[in-house]
């Protein structure tokens, strides 16, 4: 008696899970992320704290990360850190937000040393964000969600500027229109964790004694950390 194997057992999904492609793309992914790093990198040592002319600092960093050779540098932090941020964003919310992940990890890194949000990254990048966010079929409430955080920045800039910049502000529109495109749950994951973990790093200076309640720190790190949160917790 023979018996015959239940091929329809087996789905066309498990089938293309078992070959080549189920780390090929992912594989692709992080390789993108690395070269995207090395951009980042130059971004990151190309703005100084306090420069004699933005204007031209700025022109400086635009050039120098387009004679940019997009190999490695050692040690590879910035590649390895936006490696990891492209491609968990891309796997949890898809590739309109390829460019929020990219930009994203640019703009941490700049402010981390310098704390400043300069403004030929953080203005160029409406346009263009909002270009990639069109796939996702909301850019009515991208720019909803835009207009609503940068517009509570607003507020708190106004209320104490002395903690706040307009970089911050112009930084929020981003995250905004980002997370608003994703689901407004997304939009209030990252206007509140923004806030909650610059707290957390607030109350974690004061407790190791590095600093007191007058204490200067960048923000815009852990308000990115919120958003990059918020998109990869999509359900």
């Amino acid at each position: 008696m023979l018996v015959h194997p239940v091929v329809e057992a087996v789905s066309p999904d498990a089938l293309v899970l078992a070959g080549p492609s189920s780390w090929l793309a992912p594989a692709a992914l992080v390789l993108l992320g690395v070269v995207a790093g090395r951009y980042v990198r130059t971004l990151a040592g190309a703005f100084e704290q306090e420069p004699a002319d933005a204007r031209a600092e700025g022109r400086g960093a635009l050039l120098a990360t387009l004679r940019t050779v997009p190999v490695p540098a050692w040690p590879p932090t910035y590649e390895l850190i936006t490696a990891v941020v492209l491609t968990l964003v891309v796997w949890r919310a898809g590739w309109p937000y390829a460019y929020a992940a990219v930009a994203g990890t640019a703009l941490a890194a700049v402010d981390w040393r310098t704390t400043r949000l300069p403004d030929v990254i953080t203005l160029p990048s409406y346009p263009i964000l909002a270009l990639t966010l069109l796939p996702t079929g909301e850019p009515a409430r991208a720019l909803l969600g835009g207009l609503a955080l940068a517009a509570c920045y607003g507020l708190l800039w106004l209320i104490r500027p002395a903690d706040l910049g307009l970089g911050d502000v112009k930084l929020a529109g981003l995250i905004g229109m980002a997370c608003a495109a994703a689901g407004w749950q997304a939009w209030v994951v990252a206007a509140v964790g923004g806030q909650l973990l610059g707290a957390l790093y607030a109350i974690l200076l004061l407790v190791t004694r590095r600093g007191d309640r007058r204490t200067e720190f960048p923000f815009g790190p852990f308000m990115l950390l919120g958003a990059f949160a918020a998109l990869c917790l999509q359900p």
